[in-house]
């Protein structure tokens, strides 16, 4: 089983712990004078050490001037921007573009206050590279049109497995796109002048994205309850079961043995507050085989691979346990295969 989550990226904080190091070591004495106004001479990018004049959300940036040890703010367009007082000599300072700082009608400025003055610096931001959050039916056939969500969707070329596509009806958060030919088991990648986002799943992948496919279902008994409220991890469509402790949730038998170009099953949960479940794959209750996982109040897509399933070679029941013996409120959605790679 693997968790899919974001991870700080070693190498960079490596890297800029180097150069708050460097710069640290590094005779102040005959540039600036104590009480002297701080100077903003350029920025670079802490990554590559690039000089830039535009910067992106969530990047780091390095500050290069003079009068910079008293530093009280940072702004990015007005915004009050969150630094790292450990990330600050009398030369420099490093600082990573706040996500909501403003990118459209704004000042382009960059401000350092200090405790001896102020200094301005013309700098643009960009918006956030995009984010493709979901898109739905995931099982749609070519020439269908599907809806894509997520965020900062600004001027996007859309590609469905390289083929470039119309965008249709934009907007900041979603969009449409009509499936070219030859997109069964293909990605949808977003790209904007800020970067690039994949879906996480291909389409045509979906056990059940808003709606159950081919047979698959989760009986009324349970007791689970659909939700539409825009909190869904895919599309627009979940649904939640309240389970006492060790109580389950059980899905319909069905059969599906065309298994070739996958590697596994995927789905995502949450709970309202954390907890444990086992994945009862095939009928298997057993505690020594069936794997269990941890669940986060945040949606985790969670796979599973065959090998991991004891060597799966078809798909017959889909259920969960509670495993806490404590009970909680579990959600669930975008259940499907993951291709293999």
């Amino acid at each position: 089983m693997k968790n899919l989550k974001f991870k700080r990226n070693g190498l960079i904080l490596v890297m800029i712990l180097s150069l708050v190091a460097f710069f640290s070591c590094d005779s102040d004495d005959d540039n600036n004078l104590e009480g002297q106004p701080p100077v903003i001479n350029s920025v670079s990018t802490a990554v590559g050490n690039e000089q830039t004049d535009v910067g992106f959300a969530n990047n780091m940036y390095v500050i290069r001037g003079l009068g910079f040890a008293s530093t009280q703010k940072v702004f990015f367009n007005e915004v009050d921007t969150y630094f790292n007082a450990t990330l600050v000599t009398d030369k420099v300072i490093i600082v990573q573009i706040d996500e909501d700082t403003p990118y459209i009608d704004t000042t382009n400025e960059l401000k350092v206050v200090t405790a001896n003055g102020t200094a301005t610096y013309p700098f643009i931001v960009a918006p956030p590279a995009p984010r493709l959050k979901s898109f739905n039916p995931v099982n749609a056939a070519d020439g269908e049109t599907i809806t894509i969500y997520g965020s900062f969707f600004i001027d996007p070329v859309v590609t469905v497995g390289g083929v470039e596509v119309e965008v249709l009806n934009l907007s900041i958060n979603e969009f449409q796109i009509v499936l070219p030919s030859g997109s069964d088991r293909e990605y949808i990648s977003v790209e904007t002048i800020s970067g690039n986002s994949v879906s996480q799943y291909a389409i045509g992948t979906a056990i059940y994205d808003d709606i159950w496919y081919d047979g698959w279902d989760i009986e009324s008994w349970n007791n689970q309850e659909y939700i539409t409220n825009g909190d869904a991890a895919q599309g627009l469509t979940y649904f939640k079961k309240d389970m006492t402790g060790w109580d389950n949730i059980q899905g319909n038998w069905s059969w599906n043995d065309q298994l070739e170009g996958y590697s596994g099953i995927r789905f995502s949960v949450r709970a309202d507050e954390p907890g444990k479940l086992k994945f009862v794959f095939n009928g298997n209750w057993d505690d020594a085989t069936a794997p269990n996982f941890d669940v986060t109040t945040e949606w985790v897509q969670q796979e599973f691979t065959w090998e991991e399933l004891q060597n799966a070679t078809f798909v017959q029941n889909i259920s969960f346990q509670e495993y806490t013996g404590n009970g909680g409120v579990y959600h669930f959605d975008n259940f499907g295969y993951v291709l293999e790679e």
